[in-house]
């Protein structure tokens, strides 16, 4: 039966999508069954595994508004053992359609009832906010893994997201966990990196992935060219980082 996690943050910029397609192409390279939903209307996840958005003509908005099975709406990508359920620009307008529906918070916790026995993992990238496309995913969910970025102000608006939780778990989805808090985007040489991760494990502590995601250029470049960082360059610090993550979270789901 497969675990369904959502990376969310409502804060942009914090690594949600690099981390939702590398940790997905890591765990599929560790012989793991994984599907990623792009769940972002920006489309990111779907263009970092190398598939135009612009020729996408279904995906995660059609699976929300069961207009088409999730079995039907699954594309192989170039990534080992990975499936991608895409997004497209068209999904902005799933929130507003949303809205007047009847139990519209478990639209995707339904659509993904078949699905999920087929793989190991089923990652969601979320959008950065906290409307009901966010909430969708955290209902969905048996766990939420949260990025957060080692720099000025990376504490902010956590407590919002961990409040939202909260609410998801006491009306929706009572079994919704924390999966960990992974530190991104962290420079040894700054003083204010080290800072934060100090304070993230003094205030989380047991709840932080001992794994933390160093700045990496070929990180940085490999959604350019529609690959993982694992297909872009496996010998990298990205690909290393990004590895040791997804054994982290499979040992920990031993």
């Amino acid at each position: 039966m497969g675990k369904i996690i959502a990376i969310a943050n409502q804060k942009g910029g914090v690594g949600k999508t690099t981390t939702a397609v590398n940790l997905a192409a890591s765990l599929g390279v560790l012989e793991k069954k994984v599907l990623l939903i792009d769940a972002d209307p920006q489309a990111n996840a779907t263009s970092g595994l190398g598939h135009d958005v612009e020729t996408v003509e279904q995906g995660t908005y059609q699976l929300l508004e069961h207009s088409v099975g999730a079995e039907e709406l699954v594309i192989e990508t170039d990534s080992p053992n990975v499936d991608i359920i895409p997004a497209h620009i068209d999904l902005v307008a799933i929130e507003i359609e949303l809205v007047d529906m009847e139990n519209r918070e478990y639209m995707l916790k339904k659509a993904l009832g078949t699905i999920k026995e087929q793989y190991d993992y089923v990652i969601i990238d979320c959008a950065p906010s906290l409307g009901l496309l966010t909430l969708n995913a955290l209902t969905a969910s048996d766990s939420v893994l949260i990025p957060i970025q080692c720099e000025y102000f990376a504490l902010e608006g956590l407590g919002k997201l961990l409040n939202t939780i909260k609410s998801v778990q006491k009306i929706h989805n009572p079994d919704l966990d924390i999966e960990g808090l992974l530190l991104t985007m962290y420079d040894s040489r700054l003083r204010l990196s080290n800072q934060v991760v100090e304070e993230v494990n003094q205030h989380f502590e047991g709840l932080t992935f001992k794994t933390i995601i160093q700045r990496n250029v070929r990180l940085s470049e490999a959604p350019s060219y529609g690959e993982s960082i694992i297909n872009y360059d496996a010998a990298s610090k990205g690909s290393e980082n990004y590895l040791s993550l997804a054994n982290e979270l499979i040992q920990k789901n031993a």
